[in-house]
């Protein structure tokens, strides 16, 4: 007869302490290590909840087995805990006991790994992601796998609490092209016709609000055919919300008390709330981005009118076509040398800035290339502006505003840890709302919704829609921790007149919208509650509340930045037989 079929586990590896001395246990998992001290075999024996000693004694009969165990080979045990005495090992939390082994058998043995099972490992992310389920085995990737666990169970929790119904929509949906690109799914029944893989559950959930499923709630998957990078995947998700009968004050309430309750169960921090709220400008102004960073102070200012006075041709001439020169003022940045500075200058040409000027001072006085074009009352107005004290750095960047606020934001995130360290632990959440409506495409010429066609315009901004449609500001919302954007949403419209006035501010002719979005308007016309919502991007959540840099590190099996599986080998090309069945030849 088997081990498994004389033993079942008693207990987890990591779930032994001290208490439970003198007691039998069956224990299973993977060799973590295995040290000969000649008299005794020690190995480590590893599962998800952590790792526990095993002792084999030499002149018992299991000595031999012990020695010849290696590393990942799958085993399980049967023996006694023992109290390791003074002997503890702090490091670990079972560092009290081990268990001193009285019968063995190995499950399954292991080839050699291609890299080392454990959290400080130098293998580079393509070769851990090839063989992802070794890399998932090493400690601290579980722990961000149960972490994520966890978070799910405690957002389901929190919304049956607040009576909201957990509804699934549709995978296979409609292709409505307004924004990222659709994954396209051929069907075989109807050639020449495509599902589409939801970007969003958007009009479904707004339909539910039309059923009279007044609170809705989904941790839904969602793909999109876009570009990668460190907060995108081509497949995510996300928790999705929904409300009827609401403002703006109530679904940022119910988000506020998911996040606090998340925040302090998973990272243990305490968030006060209300959540403080910026309007889009204020959060452009001040911090140069829609999702700021309020960690670092370093705020952005106006400087273009102090060098719209001056002799400085590069920046007058920028200020006189309409540009804009914003600055910030790094405390204590004087230090840095020439060097420094030119590294910074190549730092911020990513963002498009063609140059970065710079300003030092010291005892009172400006120093620097530029310095010599603020004398006199110039001078008193760039020091009241800057608020710079001896030491000081302030750094400049002239050009269009919305790049000048992107590079100066890129550069207070790149500083802030050099100058308030103390602050890098910090969770500091905020809203950002009022934020445009549309925005204007170049490319095509129209205009474009920033959140998406559904969103409500404020009411006094609705008359511009016909007349200055870029001056309209919308009913919409996002929240943000630490300069990343966590989830948007907004109030919807539910009047078929009103988003009758949008798709035409957007260029969508009627029978281009019908076409498109022709269920959800014709729902529109039954009695549409007035409701809004929100949708949480959950990878993103996890990653900032596990301080991860990467959203790869809190998705179980994520693509590369090319977007491929190394794993599964994916994409592949498809058997022609398979194209055939539907319908469908590659060019």
């Amino acid at each position: 007869m088997s081990f498994l079929t004389q033993e079942k586990r008693t207990h987890y590896c990591g779930d032994l302490r001290g208490t439970d001395a003198d007691k039998t246990v069956v224990l299973m998992g993977w060799v973590h290590q295995v040290r000969d001290m000649g008299g005794q075999i020690f190995a480590l024996l590893r599962d998800r909840t952590g790792m526990v000693q095993l002792r084999f004694d030499k002149g018992t009969d299991l000595f031999d087995a012990g020695r010849s165990l290696r590393q990942e080979w799958v085993v399980g045990v049967k023996g006694l805990v023992h109290h390791r005495g003074a002997d503890v090992n702090k490091q670990m939390p079972t560092g009290e006991v081990e268990v001193v082994v009285g019968a063995l058998e190995a499950l399954n043995k292991s080839e050699t790994p291609p890299f080392v099972i454990r959290d400080e490992t130098d293998a580079n992310e393509d070769l851990r992601l090839k063989y992802r389920y070794l890399d998932l085995r090493r400690p601290s990737v579980q722990h961000k796998m149960l972490e994520r666990a966890r978070a799910t169970s405690i957002i389901r929790r929190y919304f049956d609490d607040q009576g909201f119904i957990d509804i699934e929509t549709p995978t296979l949906m409609k292709s409505t092209p307004e924004g990222a690109r659709d994954f396209l799914v051929p069907s075989r029944l109807h050639h020449g016709g495509f599902y589409a893989l939801p970007q969003s559950p958007q009009i479904y959930k707004q339909i539910c609000m039309v059923a009279g499923f007044d609170r809705y709630y989904q941790i839904a998957r969602c793909f999109r055919d876009e570009d990668l990078r460190a907060d995108r995947q081509l497949e995510f998700t996300q928790v999705d919300v929904e409300m009827s009968f609401v403002d703006e004050d109530d679904i940022m309430g119910v988000i506020e008390g998911v996040m606090q309750q998340l925040a302090k169960e998973i990272a243990n921090v305490d968030v006060e709330l209300p959540i403080q709220r910026l309007t889009y400008a204020e959060s452009m102004n001040r911090f140069g981005k829609d999702a700021p960073d309020m960690r670092w102070g370093m705020e952005l200012y106006d400087v273009g009118d102090i060098f719209a006075d001056s002799d400085f041709g590069v920046f007058k001439g920028i200020v006189d076509k309409g540009g804009s020169v914003r600055a910030i003022t790094v405390p204590g940045g004087s230090t840095k040398s020439r060097k420094d500075l030119d590294n910074l200058q190549a730092f911020v040409g990513q963002y498009g800035a063609r140059g970065l000027g710079w300003v030092k001072v010291a005892d009172g006085n400006l120093t620097g290339p530029i310095s010599r074009f603020l004398q006199d009352g110039l001078k008193d107005r760039f020091m009241a502006t800057s608020k710079a004290t001896d030491g000081d750095l302030v750094l400049m960047i002239a050009g269009e505003f919305n790049m000048a606020c992107a590079s100066l934001a890129a550069l207070r995130s790149k500083l802030g840890p050099e100058v308030c360290p103390e602050n890098a632990g910090n969770f500091e959440f905020c809203w950002v709302y009022d934020f445009p409506m549309f925005e204007h495409d170049e490319d095509e010429d129209r205009w474009v919704a920033v959140h998406h066609p559904f969103t409500q315009p404020r009411p006094e901004h609705v008359e511009r829609l016909d007349s200055a449609p870029g001056e309209a500001l919308a009913r919409a919302y996002d929240i943000c921790l630490n300069g990343v954007e966590l989830g948007g949403g907004s109030i919807r419209i539910h009047s078929p007149e009103l988003q009758a006035k949008i798709f035409t501010a957007l260029g969508i002719s009627d029978e281009e919208a019908q076409a498109k979005f022709g269920f959800l308007l014709e729902a529109l016309k039954y009695g549409a509650p007035p409701h809004g919502g929100i949708a949480l991007g959950l990878d993103r959540v996890i990653m900032m509340l596990t301080g991860c840099d990467s959203i790869r590190e809190v998705i179980a099996f994520p693509k590369t930045t090319s977007g491929t599986d190394l794993m599964a080998g994916s994409p592949t090309t498809i058997d022609p037989r398979q194209l055939e069945e539907l319908g469908l030849k590659l060019k």
